[in-house]
């Protein structure tokens, strides 16, 4: 699979990460084939979070992939931590270093290779994230890391504190769901699509050498479902079709490679849980997209151009 540089790391990562908050919806057989398949298609980056399914999707996943120090060298690991569910969103150094060394113990592993601040926490206080961050980096149970949810005035604050990069910041972003790229064409005009919602965050990552990882790349809404084969998108879903058949692949592969063809290389984060889906995300790294054929699909899913 085609690789992209990790933001500011140095981390050649492939260019579609494999999301795992799902795992532990699917049987013990189930999970080893889906990362087996992954691993098959050099989708070797998967994605976690200390909170999905409690923590027992991290250990599903460590025993469904047999993890040993052998099978640890060949993988990437990128984890989130800082949500208490249904109590707080917490970035105090304590949590920070108690939710990593859970992972670590879940994941069965020494080392992670990315963290991320999962939902940004109204009473983060900089200087602890930065405490934080420099023991796990130098006690080496961290590589390198990044944010998720995080605006451009956010990650500003917490970098004049943090030693390290921020080489990541996950974002939700969708064909559907594309407002960081509709305020840029829509600039200076009076209707929604010109709101800046997020502070310019895709112009800024891009500036600062910050790679996203669009979240829940199928979804529309949050979370209300997918839009692929769904009847409130009919145009969206017969322009997918009709270029799917040209490239002779699925409309998954060519609702991804969307995304990928992007100029500001996204490492778009999957969420199927089935290994033939995920050989279809899988392809979308080896398609491009013509410029017409990005823009055919942005409007057929109901997106203006001034």
């Amino acid at each position: 699979m085609k690789t992209i540089t990790l933001g500011a790391s140095g981390l050649e990562v492939p260019v579609i990460a494999v999301g795992c908050m799902r795992i532990n919806g699917i049987s013990r057989t189930e999970a080893e084939t889906f990362v087996k398949t992954a691993r098959e298609v050099g989708a070797n980056f998967f994605d976690h979070a200390d909170v999905y399914g409690g923590g027992t999707c991290e250990s599903i996943f460590a025993e469904a992939i047999g993890m040993s120090p052998a099978v640890r060298e060949t993988i990437l690991l990128q984890t989130k931590c800082g949500i208490r569910p249904g109590i707080a969103f917490d970035f105090s150094k304590d949590h920070i270093l108690k939710s990593v060394d859970g992972s670590l113990m879940r994941l069965k592993t020494d080392y992670i290779d990315v963290l991320l601040l999962h939902r940004p926490d109204a009473l983060v206080e900089p200087e602890e994230v930065a405490e934080a961050f420099d023991i796990l980096h130098t006690s080496g149970k961290v590589r390198h890391f990044g944010v998720s949810n995080q605006g451009p005035a956010l990650i500003r604050l917490l970098r004049k504190y943090v030693k390290q990069p921020i080489v990541a910041n996950q974002m939700q972003l969708s064909i559907t769901n594309a407002a960081m790229i509709s305020q840029d064409l829509h600039e200076n005009m009076l209707d929604d699509a010109a709101v800046d919602r997020d502070g310019g965050v895709l112009n800024f990552c891009r500036l600062e050498d910050i790679t996203i990882q669009p979240w829940s790349p199928f979804q529309y809404g949050f979370f209300e479902g997918v839009f692929l084969g769904n009847t409130k998108f009919p145009k969206l879903n017969a322009k997918l079709d009709d270029i799917a058949k040209k490239y002779s692949v699925s409309s998954t592969t060519i609702a991804l490679a969307w995304l990928l063809r992007h100029p500001a290389a996204f490492q778009p984060v999957t969420g199927t849980m089935n290994a033939g889906r995920l050989r279809d995300c899988a392809k979308a790294a080896d398609i491009v997209l013509t410029r017409e054929e990005w823009y055919e699909i942005y409007l057929a899913a109901g997106n203006t151009l001034p």
